[in-house]
C-alpha cells in the first residue's frame, strides 16, 4: 500500500505526487483515447448495436494492462475492464451509442474516450491508494436503459463510487435529471379504399391523430418539469388507403419516478382514447425500464469541482443558481444505489445544442479532444481524492453498502 498510512490517507504531499503520476498516464495515451473518439463518432451505432465501439474500448483497455470480461449482463456490448484490487471500487462509466439518422449529436464518444482515459490514468496508481478501478462499457443509453440492465444483473456490484462526464455546450455540476418513460403505441384497425368506400375501413391514422389532440391538451394539465414528446414512426401506406394501422415512440419526462409514473399513465389514457373513438385496438409496448431521477453525491461533486477548475473549467451557472439543462440518463438508476455523478463538461457548438447534427460535428472539434483530456484528468483525481483520505473513502464505502 505504499504511501498510505496516516490516519487521514495518503499525505497532502504524497497525493500531489500520485496526481502527477496520474497526469503522466493520462498524457501517454492521449492520443490513443483522441483516436478512439473520433472512431466511435465515425461508426454510429444503435443502442444495443454498439459492436465496433464496444471492441476499440475493449482492445485500448486490454492494450493498457486490463483485464476484460466481454458480454457481461446478458448483454453482448457491455464490458467489464478491472485493474487493481483494492477494497475501494471506482467505476466510470463508457456510454458509446449513437441517435439514429444524426449519428453521436449527444456526443457518446467523447464520454466512452474520457472515462476510459480515466480509467487507465486511475490504474497507474491504483495500488499506492488501495483501490480497484473498473471501466464498465454500458450500451443503449439512447433509451435501451443498458445502465439499468447491468444494475439489475450484477453489473455494478461492489462498486462504491461511478463516475462519468457528459459533453454539452456549457459546464455543469448537476444538470436536472428528469426520470423517463419509453414507449412504443400501435392501433390496430381495418384498411379499406379511402374513395370508393371508406366506411368498410377503420382508421388507425385517426386514433393516432385524436389521442395527440389529447396529449396536447393534457399539455396544459402538466406540473412543471413534466414533459411528454414523441413521433408517429408509421402513419400509413398510402393516402388512398384508410390506414388499418399506426404506430409512435412516445416519451414522458418529470422530476420524479412517482410523478413520471402518474404522468405516463395519464399519457396512455389519450391514446386509449383514440382507439375508443375509432374503433380501433391499442397495445403498448415498453422500450426500456423506467430512468429514474438522479442523486448527486455531494462529497464527489465537491472534488471533481475542485480538479475541474484547477483545470480550468468554470462553474458560474451553477453559483447563480440557474437552472440546469433538462436531460434524462440511466446513470440515475445508479446514482441511487451508488454514490455517483454526471456533469456536464463544455465544448464549442458555436449555438448548437445537444441532438443537432451541429452538435454531432463539434463532439470531434479540437474543443470536444480537450473535453475528453480534462474529463478524464477530472475524474482520475476526484477518484485520487476520494481514495486518499481515510474519512472520505469509509464514508463512501459506507454510502454505497446502506443502499
Amino acid at each position: 500500500m505504499g504511501t498510505r498510512g496516516s490516519s487521514d490517507g495518503v499525505s497532502r504531499n504524497s497525493s500531489a505526487i500520485l496526481k502527477q503520476t496520474v497526469r503522466e498516464a493520462l498524457e501517454a495515451t492521449l492520443g490513443d483515447l483522441v483516436d478512439l473518439s473520433h472512431g466511435i463518432h465515425e461508426h454510429p451505432e444503435l443502442r444495443f448495436e454498439e459492436s465496433w465501439s464496444a471492441r476499440g474500448c475493449v482492445d485500448l483497455l486490454e492494450r493498457n494492462g486490463f483485464a476484460v470480461e466481454e458480454g457481461v449482463c446478458d448483454l453482448p456490448t457491455a464490458f467489464r475492464a478491472t485493474a487493481g484490487s483494492g477494497e475501494f471500487e471506482v467505476a466510470l462509466c463508457a456510454e458509446y451509442d449513437a441517435l439514429p439518422g444524426i449519428g453521436h449529436a449527444c456526443g457518446h464518444n467523447v464520454i466512452a474516450a474520457s472515462s476510459l482515459g480515466a480509467g487507465i490514468a486511475l490504474s497507474s496508481v491504483a495500488d499506492e491508494l488501495g483501490i480497484t478501478v473498473r471501466v464498465l462499457g454500458t450500451p443503449a443509453e439512447e433509451g435501451g436503459g443498458g445502465k439499468i440492465l447491468m444494475l439489475k444483473r450484477g453489473g455494478f456490484d461492489g462498486v462504491h463510487v461511478a463516475m462519468m462526464v457528459h459533453p454539452a455546450p456549457i459546464d455543469f455540476l448537476v444538470p436536472q435529471v428528469l426520470a423517463v418513460t419509453h414507449f412504443i403505441v400501435e392501433f390496430k384497425g381495418k384498411e379499406a379504399h379511402a374513395s370508393a368506400a371508406p366506411w368498410e375501413g377503420v382508421n388507425a391514422g385517426d386514433a393516432m391523430t385524436i389521442a395527440q389532440v389529447g396529449v396536447a391538451h393534457l399539455r396544459q394539465h402538466l406540473h412543471p418539469g413534466e414533459q411528454v414528446h414523441g413521433i408517429v414512426t408509421d402513419g400509413g401506406e398510402a393516402p388512398n388507403v384508410i390506414p388499418g394501422s399506426t404506430t409512435g415512440h412516445f416519451m414522458c419526462r418529470a422530476p420524479t419516478v412517482d410523478q413520471v409514473a402518474d404522468v405516463d399513465a395519464r399519457v396512455k389514457r389519450c391514446f386509449e382514447a383514440g382507439a375508443l373513438a375509432t374503433g380501433c385496438s391499442v397495445t403498448f409496448q415498453e422500450v426500456s425500464p423506467t430512468y429514474s431521477h438522479m442523486e448527486t453525491n455531494a462529497t464527489l461533486i465537491r472534488l471533481y469541482r475542485e480538479n475541474a477548475e484547477s483545470l480550468g473549467r468554470t462553474f458560474a451557472l451553477d453559483d447563480e443558481g440557474i437552472p440546469g439543462p433538462t436531460l434524462s440518463t440511466d446513470m440515475a438508476n445508479v446514482s441511487l444505489t451508488i454514490p455517483s455523478i454526471h456533469p456536464l463538461i463544455a465544448i464549442e457548438t458555436n449555438g448548437a445544442v445537444n441532438h443537432q447534427s451541429e452538435f454531432a460535428n463539434a463532439c470531434v472539434a479540437p474543443s470536444a479532444d480537450e473535453a475528453v483530456r480534462d474529463a478524464a484528468l477530472a475524474m482520475a483525481w476526484t477518484a485520487v481524492d476520494a481514495g486518499s483520505s481515510e474519512v472520505t473513502r469509509r464514508e463512501l464505502i459506507e454510502a454505497a453498502t446502506r443502499r
